[in-house]
């Protein structure tokens, strides 16, 4: 029998071995605290040395805090007005094949790039891939240095050899990748000409006013226009004017601008302002026309709410798909009887790279743009491709592909208004259609306006 003496001694006896390797563990120890340790038995101890050992294991490997990867933040400013969620996912996607690499979207707004892009070069602020049109404003950035060589990309190999004229500067610098290829066209509701009894689109602009006429005594709205955003007056009425009053007549009529000496103080310019505002005039337009802004515009046609839309190849995928009825499409005929229709076509908005310190990384997200995710615009957008080749899967129409093969057939074709006007001009353009329509200006005086704009910058050398 064992007797409490016998136990303390057992107890002590366990306390000393587990004094002794704690002092070899621990370092060292009070008399106090060993004092304690020779009364309480060996569960303390154990306690005990399980709470030091615990202790000297933190002191000994502290927890490892967790540094994020440097990143690269890449400042994309971009024209997207009926695209913005498509360019987000595109920099989202970017972003997880490219850990390194933040991209920081920011919208363009106003109605036109140029506006978006002028206060930047002035103020030293560029972001580091911006939209931008292929015209002479665009071109003197590139051959000021402001905007970086893309000739040795892959995005510039793989795009169409027909779009590398406008993205070419006279200094042989490549400054851009066009979105798509641009065209604009008339969209109209099939089941609308078919009740007010038109059998077939108007070629010339007589039958246009015809077709108007009859589709307003049918009791429908003939068209769709869009005061309230004028890029649309400029792409729609205005671009085509321009061509078959214009360039139909000046075969040289590119060089003319750029070197000042295209006359446009003439009737025919002035022609261009008053078609804008006959259709108005006559009633052929929703009432309040000069409020509607894009997208507004665009669900007046698909909600059947107007007979016809006179758009771009950029809105296909939504023009396309009415509710409840088919569209198609017909060339505007802005021409005059008898003569030859002159179609507009050429490079839409496209995409360039700035000199700054992020150009590399700015390079990776433009092939990207351009490569794997191109698909991801393509498919919102219905658009023609302005690619050789395309990777993935992406999704065309064939009617607006058709459009687009029977306007390239035509012996005399122009470029959209913003490919070719000075950005100033562009400036000046916007609200000059707008006073036209308000009659505050008259179409000759617009036309005498427009053709000083044009000869002044052509004296700065904006080419």
């Amino acid at each position: 029998m064992t007797t409490i003496f016998e136990s303390q001694e057992n107890s002590h006896s366990a306390g000393k071995m587990a004094v002794k390797d704690l002092r070899c563990m621990s370092g060292r120890m009070s008399n106090r605290l060993l004092g304690m340790l020779r009364y309480r038995g060996v569960t303390l101890l154990g306690c005990l040395l399980i709470f030091l050992l615990s202790g000297c294991e933190r002191h000994d490997r502290p927890h490892a805090i967790p540094v994020a990867p440097a990143q690269t933040i890449v400042t994309a400013l971009i024209w997207a007005p009926d695209w913005p969620e498509e360019m987000l996912r595109l920099a989202f996607e970017f972003g997880k094949l490219n850990p390194d690499v933040r991209v920081n979207v920011q919208f363009m707004v106003g109605n036109s790039v140029e506006e978006n892009i002028k206060p930047r070069v002035a103020s030293s602020n560029l972001p580091d891939l911006m939209s931008v049109n292929p015209n002479n404003y665009t071109a003197d950035l590139a051959d000021q240095g402001i905007l970086a060589d893309l000739g040795q990309t892959a995005a510039w190999s793989n795009m169409l050899d027909s779009l590398k004229g406008d993205w070419s500067t006279r200094q042989n610098k490549r400054f851009g990748i066009a979105g798509g290829v641009a065209t604009t066209m008339i969209y109209y509701n099939k089941a609308m000409f078919a009740k007010a009894g038109i059998t077939h689109p108007p070629t010339n602009f007589d039958e246009f006013l015809a077709v108007c006429a009859r589709l307003k005594r049918a009791g429908m709205t003939p068209i769709m226009w869009n005061g309230g955003f004028p890029n649309m007056l400029g792409n729609g009425p205005f671009s085509s004017g321009f061509a078959n009053n214009v360039v139909a007549h000046q075969p040289d009529w590119k060089e003319k601008i750029a070197d000042g000496t295209l006359d446009l103080n003439t009737p025919l310019t002035a022609d261009i302002f008053a078609k804008m505002l006959l259709l108005p005039e006559r009633g052929y337009v929703q009432a309040g026309y000069t409020n509607t802004n894009y997208d507004e515009g665009i669900r007046l046609f698909t909600e059947g709410k107007t007979a016809m839309a006179f758009h771009g190849s950029w809105a296909s995928s939504l023009l396309m798909h009415g509710s409840g009825f088919e569209t198609g499409v017909f060339i505007p005929p802005w021409n005059a009887p008898g003569k030859i229709v002159v179609p507009v076509i050429g490079s839409e908005t496209g995409f360039a790279v700035c000199e700054t310190s992020n150009r590399a990384a700015a390079m990776r997200f433009l092939e990207f743009i351009m490569g794997k995710g191109f698909p991801i615009l393509q498919n919102k957008r219905h658009n023609i491709s302005p690619l050789k080749q395309a990777e993935g899967t992406m999704v065309t129409d064939a009617r607006i592909s058709a459009y687009a093969d029977s306007v390239g057939v035509y012996p005399v074709t122009a470029s959209p208004y913003y490919s070719f006007l000075p950005a100033n001009t562009i400036e000046l353009l916007h609200p000059l259609m707008l006073d036209v329509l308000f009659k505050k200006t008259s179409p000759i005086q617009a036309a005498k306006k427009l053709d000083a704009s044009i000869k002044n910058e052509a004296k700065k050398h904006y080419r």
